[in-house]
């Protein structure tokens, strides 16, 4: 699809926001599963400091989110720009913005390189821990600062309500069942619509705040610097401000996708981060970082054990969603590369559910779970 794309409307937008570059080369970067469409465009730089390397970002329908909300988003400025405003405004690293061009869905921003996260891990794994921590810590911070956000800013106008969160569970039945021939008897059916009501509505009345929405390896990129690899401080002596100053010496962590960030529980973010499908972390690895978030949030009612409960409880919701997102990938879009991560991702959901056996909600979702994929 990237080749039929015309890129003569992102050399104009060069030509007009970036006055004096001369244009050498326009290579298509590889994409995900949104329809977005990136290219890498190599410049002659006009001036001292002027970047050699931008990334020409094309949107077919900007002021759409690529994931579904439930919300109108027809009448607002691109979501992208308007996250990208409230981020920064909240002190968050994200990409520079070169031009913008509304008519034609074509963006200018920061070439950032290729090293994501995820890559980082493969390169340097003895440096999880501590790239964690930073990944942990930024969150905090937005988080706290994005308590603040304007009552009318798009963040705050669409939520995770039970309209949504029930959509994303019938995705799972639709998809990471049926779609594969895993048939559902009249009580089994029955069953599934009733506790799918139940946990959306238990997820819906949890605590929330700011959503970034798929805050995970893949979407967050790491430029280190020249100085020593990060050492992670005790963590009796972990304080924002300590991650903060390891964090600029040792790199920057930039967010990406963040268009569809909205309002939702306040621990979501954690389980993208901490049961990203395409990482494995022990429990230990888990709790501490849990551990860490709580304590560097300060609020009353969000102990350690506290944050660990939800977070259980919303790997539940969001993992069955991802189970069912990997095989949509395959039915709609011919894609069969994510479909490895559907077993490994309902393992998560069960080893959530038997942390939650206590309230009778999650016993019965084992249950279920176990009658339809008893070999996962």
């Amino acid at each position: 699809m990237a080749n039929s794309i015309s890129t003569a409307p992102l050399a104009a937008l060069i030509q007009r926001d970036l006055p004096g570059a001369e244009l050498l080369d326009i290579e298509a970067m590889p994409g995900g599963m949104s329809p977005r469409r990136f290219f890498r465009v190599r410049l002659a730089a006009a001036a001292a400091g002027s970047p050699t390397s931008i990334v020409g970002l094309f949107t077919p329908n900007a002021q759409k989110s690529d994931e579904a909300t439930h919300h109108d988003t027809e009448q607002r400025d691109w979501p992208f720009l308007e996250v990208h405003h409230l981020l920064w405004q909240a002190g968050v690293r994200v990409p520079h913005i070169y031009g913008v061009d509304r008519d034609t869905g074509w963006m200018l921003v920061e070439d950032l390189g290729d090293l994501t996260l995820a890559q980082a891990l493969l390169i340097k794994p003895e440096d999880k821990e501590g790239l964690y921590q930073i990944a942990v810590a930024d969150l905090a911070r937005a988080h706290a600062a994005l308590r603040r956000a304007p009552i009318d800013s798009i963040v705050r106008t669409r939520r995770f309500d039970h309209a949504l969160l029930r959509w994303e569970i019938e995705h799972f039945r639709e998809y990471a069942l049926l779609a594969r021939g895993f048939q559902l008897s009249a009580d089994q059916s029955e069953r599934y619509t009733r506790l799918a009501d139940a946990l959306a509505s238990y997820v819906a009345n949890l605590p929330t705040g700011f959503v970034h929405r798929d805050y995970q390896s893949r979407n967050l990129m790491w430029l280190p610097s020249s100085a020593a690899s990060y050492t992670p401080p005790p963590a009796h002596r972990l304080t924002t401000t300590s991650v903060t100053s390891a964090l600029r010496a040792s790199g920057e962590l930039v967010w990406l996708d963040f268009q569809d960030a909205l309002t939702g529980p306040r621990i979501y973010d954690l389980v993208s981060l901490l049961n990203d499908s395409y990482q494995t972390f022990s429990r230990e690895f888990v709790e501490a970082r849990l551990t860490e978030y709580a304590a560097l949030r300060n609020e009353p009612d969000l102990s350690s054990a506290r944050a660990t409960f939800e977070f259980d409880v919303v790997t539940v919701q969001r993992k069955l969603k991802d189970a069912g997102r990997f095989v949509y990938f395959h039915v709609k879009n011919g894609d069969p590369s994510y479909l490895g991560f559907v077993d490994p991702t309902v393992a998560k959901v069960k080893a959530s559910l038997a942390r939650l056996e206590s309230v009778l909600l999650f016993r019965e979702w084992a249950q279920l779970l176990d009658e339809l994929l008893p070999g996962v």
